[in-house]
C-alpha cells in the first residue's frame, strides 16, 4: 500500500512538471567505409535510456530532460565511443572505428556510470549468459570465472563469493539497486538469488565503504537485473538447462513488453539437482537441492521522472551432507537440510533537473529461514532413530519436519539510499548522498542460535570526480553509525544470553587516480579504508549451529574491523594484445575469526570469536592475444594469488590457493542464419595451499579441464540459442581448500555436462 501511495503521488508530481519533449537523434556510420553500423546500441547511462540503429544507422530516443549526458555507442566490431551531449540537440552524425578489442559495457556499481575504462576503480563486469556458457551450475558457481573471485561451497548448492579472501560479511552483495540482506554472515548460506534474470554481474575488489557503508571492506558483488525490452517492442524467452552430473534441470520462462513510457517484465524459473557425482563415481549424500524464482518488474519513464519497481522471490530447499551414505537419485532434500524464502522488493525513483538529478530508491526485504534438523523431537529420538530403514527414516523424518523446523528466524530489511547528483562545475562531478537501514531478526524455532534483534544504520557521504584530457581523480568521505541492540534469552539449559545495546562509528574516505596515454595505456591507483561492524551471530551465538557443524560462541565486546588497502592497476590494450596486472595489499585492524577452542558441548567442537590484526596481499595478471589477421582467435590466460596472515605470523583460514588459467576460445563468423558461434577450451590448475590456517589442513592442487560450444540460429522473428559445455573432463577426484566438506574427505564434484537452449521471440 505504501509503495502504491508513492507510485501515485510521484506520477502526479510528473504530470505537473511535464513539458515539451527533448529528441535525441541521428545516424551511425563506418569511420572507414561511410557504411551504416546497424544494431549499435545508443545508450545514455545517467538516464538508463537507450535504443538500436535500424538498417540505415538511424537512432532516435524520446522524451530527454534538457542538460548535459554522456552518450555511449557500442556495437561488436567496433570501439566504444562515448560523447559529451547538450539537450536539446540537433541530429547527430556519429562514426565508429573498426576494432578487434571487445566492446565496453557501462559500470552501474560505481557512482558515475562510465566506461570501465574510464572508472577511476577497476572493476570486473561479466554478462551471465557468458558465466552460463562456461558451464556455471548456478551463479556462485559463475562468478569463479572472475579473476579475483572465489566461492566457499558446501556441495554445488551453497556457494557464498570470496573476494581476494575475504567472504561472508565483508563482501557486499547488491541486487535490484538494494544491498541483500539474508543472513549472510554464515558460510553456508548461500546467495538465494537465481542467476536468471540477472543480466550482469560486476565486482569491486577492495574496500567500497565510500559508496556502501558497513560490509563492504572487501568488496562487492553487484548484480545488474535483465533490461526491460526497448520501447516498442515485445520479447518472449523461454530457457531450459540440463546438467549430467546431478542430472539437474533448470527452466525459465520470460515475459517483457514496453511502450514509449511504460515497462513490464516477468520471469518464473524452476531448477532441481540431485546429489552430485564426484571424481570417483561416489555421490554425495543429501547435496541435492531446488529451487523456485520469481522475478518482475514495472517500469515508468517521462522527461523529467524515472521509476522502476521490481520484486523478486526466491524459495530454495537445500540439503546439508553430514557423510556419505545412501546413494540416491531423487531431488527433494533428507535430513538436515535448509528451507529459504527470500522476498526483495525494490523502487528505484529517479527526478532529472536541468544538469542536476535526484535517485531515491527504497528496499523491503523479507527473509524467513527454517532449517530442519533429525533430532528436534527429544522424545522420539531415542527409540525411532536406528530401528528404521535411511528410505522410511527419510519419509517420516520429513513429515515431521514438514511443520516442526528446529530453527526459523526471520529477517525484515528496509533500506534506502538518497544520493543528490549536483550540476558540473566544470570539469568536478560531485554527488552527496544519504543511506540507512532498519532491520529485525525474530526467532521462532525450538533452537535460538541468534537472539531477537534490531540494527539502525546510517550513512552519509560526498564523492567528486575531476576529469582532465589524461587524468582523473577520483575522492570522497563518509560517516557510518550503526546501532544494534539484542535481547535477554534463556537457553533449554538454563542459562541466561545477556543483552547486547551496542554503538560502532567510523569514518572512512577514499582517493584514487587513473593515468591513461594515448587510448592504449591505463594506470590506476587507489587508496581506500573500509570498516564493517561485528554482525549478530559473530556478538551473541551460543548454541549448536547445525549447518556449521559447530558450537559457537560469540564476544559480546567485539569492535569494528578496520581497513585500509592500496590498490594498483595496470593496463595495456591495442587491437590484438591487451595485457593487465592488479596488486593489493589489505590491512585489517581487528581482523574478526572464529577459532575452535578444543572443547566439545552437546556432541560438537566449540569455535570462539576473536579478533587480531591480519594483512592480506596479492593480486592477478593476465594477457589477451587476438592476433592479426586471426581477429576470430583468442588466447587468453590469467594468474591469481592472495595470502592472509594474522599478526602473529599465522595464516588465515579460508583463503583460496593461487591459480592459472588458459582459454583458448574460437568466434567463427556470422552467416546467413547462424551468428555469434564460438567454441573455447579451458585449462584451470589450482595449485597446493600449503599455507593453511591453525586449524586447517593443506590441500593438494588439481588440474580442470573444460570445453564448450555453442551458436545462434536465426529464423525470422525466432532466435535459438543452443550451448553445450563440460567442466571437469577428465573426470578429476579433487577438494577445493574452500569446500566446508572438505575436513570430512568429501570430494568436489566430477564431471559435468550441460546442455542449454534459449528461444527468444
Amino acid at each position: 500500500m505504501r509503495n502504491t501511495l508513492l507510485i501515485t503521488l510521484l506520477l502526479a508530481v510528473n504530470s505537473i512538471i511535464y513539458s515539451q519533449q527533448n529528441q535525441l537523434s541521428g545516424v551511425v556510420t563506418n569511420q572507414n567505409t561511410g557504411e551504416a553500423v546497424f544494431s549499435a546500441n545508443v545508450y545514455l547511462p545517467q538516464l538508463e535510456k537507450g535504443t538500436m540503429t535500424d538498417l540505415d544507422g538511424n537512432f532516435s530516443i524520446n522524451n530527454i530532460p534538457d542538460g548535459n549526458y554522456k552518450l555511449i555507442i557500442s556495437s561488436i566490431g567496433f570501439a566504444t565511443l562515448n560523447l559529451d551531449v547538450k539537450i536539446p540537440s540537433e541530429a547527430m552524425q556519429i562514426q565508429l572505428n573498426p576494432s578487434a578489442i571487445e566492446m565496453e559495457e557501462v559500470i552501474i556499481s560505481t557512482p558515475f556510470h562510465q566506461l570501465q575504462s574510464e572508472n577511476v576503480m577497476k572493476v570486473e563486469r561479466e554478462s551471465v549468459s557468458e558465466l552460463n556458457k562456461k558451464g556455471a551450475i548456478n551463479l556462485s558457481d559463475g562468478i569463479t570465472q572472475i579473476a579475483g573471485v572465489e566461492s566457499l561451497t558446501t556441495g554445488v548448492g551453497i556457494g557464498k563469493p570470496v573476494i581476494r579472501g575475504l567472504s561472508s560479511n565483508r563482501v557486499l552483495v547488491y541486487t535490484q539497486g538494494v544491498r541483500l540482506e539474508n543472513q549472510q554472515y554464515g558460510d553456508e548460506h548461500g546467495l538465494g538469488i537465481s542467476s536468471k534474470g540477472i543480466g550482469s554481474v560486476e565486482v569491486i575488489k577492495g574496500p567500497a565503504s565510500l559508496l556502501y557503508g558497513s560490509d563492504a571492506i572487501g568488496g562487492v558483488l553487484y548484480l545488474n537485473p535483465e533490461r526491460y525490452a526497448s520501447a516498442g517492442e515485445t520479447n518472449v524467452e523461454l530457457e531450459s538447462d540440463y546438467f549430467s552430473n546431478t542430472i539437474g534441470y533448470q527452466t525459465s520462462l520470460m515475459a517483457k513488453t514496453s511502450s514509449e513510457k511504460l515497462k513490464f517484465l516477468a520471469r518464473g524459473s524452476y531448477a532441481a539437482h540431485s546429489d552430485y557425482e564426484d571424481g570417483d563415481d561416489v555421490r554425495i549424500t543429501n547435496t541435492r537441492f531446488n529451487e523456485k524464482d520469481l522475478k518482475a518488474g514495472i517500469g515508468f519513464q517521462d522527461k523529467n521522472y524515472k521509476a522502476d519497481l521490481r520484486y523478486n522471490f526466491n524459495r530454495s530447499e537445500i540439503g546439508i551432507p553430514e557423510e556419505i551414505g545412501i546413494q540416491s537419485k531423487d531431488k527433494e532434500p533428507l535430513l538436515p537440510f535448509q528451507k529459504i524464502d527470500n522476498h526483495v522488493l525494490s523502487l528505484d525513483n529517479r527526478f532529472y533537473f536541468n544538469n542536476s538529478s535526484i535517485d531515491f530508491k527504497i528496499g523491503y526485504q523479507y527473509n524467513d529461514r527454517k532449517e530442519f534438523e533429525e533430532h528436534h523431537h527429544h522424545e522420539e529420538e531415542e527409540h525411532e532413530e536406528h530401528e528404521e530403514e535411511e528410505h522410511e527414516e527419510h519419509e517420516e523424518h520429513e513429515e515431521e519436519a514438514a511443520t516442526e523446523p528446529a530453527l526459523e528466524m526471520h529477517l525484515e530489511t528496509l533500506n534506502y539510499n538518497l544520493k543528490y547528483n549536483l550540476p558540473k562545475i566544470g570539469n568536478f562531478e560531485t554527488i552527496a548522498g544519504v543511506q540507512g537501514m532498519y532491520q529485525t531478526n525474530s526467532n521462532f524455532g525450538e533452537e535460538i542460535l541468534i537472539p531477537d534483534a534490531e540494527t539502525l544504520d546510517f550513512g552519509v557521504f560526498v564523492t567528486t570526480h575531476y576529469h582532465l584530457e589524461s587524468w582523473d581523480f577520483q575522492g570522497g568521505l563518509r560517516f557510518d553509525n550503526r546501532s544494534l541492540e539484542t535481547d535477554q534469552f534463556e537457553k533449554e539449559d538454563g542459562d541466561i544470553i545477556n543483552a547486547v545495546d551496542r554503538d560502532f562509528n567510523s569514518i572512512n574516505a577514499a582517493l584514487g587516480a587513473k593515468y591513461q596515454f594515448d587510448q592504449k595505456f591505463i594506470a590506476r591507483l587507489n587508496l581506500a579504508s573500509g570498516f564493517r561492524a561485528p554482525n549478530l551471530s559473530e556478538l551473541t551465538s551460543n548454541g549448536n549451529h547445525n549447518g556449521a557443524n559447530r558450537y559457537e560462541i560469540g564476544n559480546p565486546d567485539l569492535t569494528n574491523e578496520q581497513n585500509f588497502q592500496i590498490d594498483l592497476a595496470l593496463e595495456w590494450r591495442n587491437e590484438h594484445f591487451e595485457a593487465f596486472v592488479n596488486a593489493f595489499n589489505n590491512s585489517v585492524n581487528d581482523y574478526i575469526f572464529i577459532s575452535p577452542t578444543g572443547e566439545t558441548l552437546e556432541e560438537e567442537p566449540v569455535f570462539r570469536y576473536e579478533q587480531a590484526n591480519a594483512n592480506l596481499y596479492g593480486g592477478e595478471i593476465g594477457v589477451h592475444i587476438h592476433p592479426h589477421p586471426l581477429d576470430w582467435l583468442h588466447l587468453e590466460s590469467s594468474f591469481e594469488t592472495v595470502t592472509g596472515k594474522l599478526n602473529d605470523d599465522t595464516y588465515l583460514p579460508l583463503i583460496p590457493a593461487n591459480s592459472l588459467t588458459n582459454t583458448l576460445r574460437i568466434e567463427f563468423e556470422s552467416g546467413n542464419s547462424f551468428k555469434d558461434s564460438y567454441t573455447f577450451l579451458r585449462l584451470k590448475n589450482v595449485f597446493d595451499q600449503d599455507n593453511p590456517s591453525q586449524f586447517e589442513t593443506a590441500t593438494s592442487g588439481y588440474p580442470l579441464l573444460g570445453a564448450g560450444v555453442g551458436t545462434s540460429l536465426e529464423l525470422s522473428t525466432v532466435q535459438l540459442d543452443l550451448n553445450l559445455s563440460g567442466s571437469n573432463l577428465l573426470n578429476k577426484q579433487y577438494i577445493s581448500h574452500l569446500s566446508r566438506l572438505k575436513p570430512d574427505g568429501i570430494n568436489n564434484i566430477g564431471r559435468n555436462i550441460v546442455l542449454s537452449a534459449k528461444l527468444s521471440i
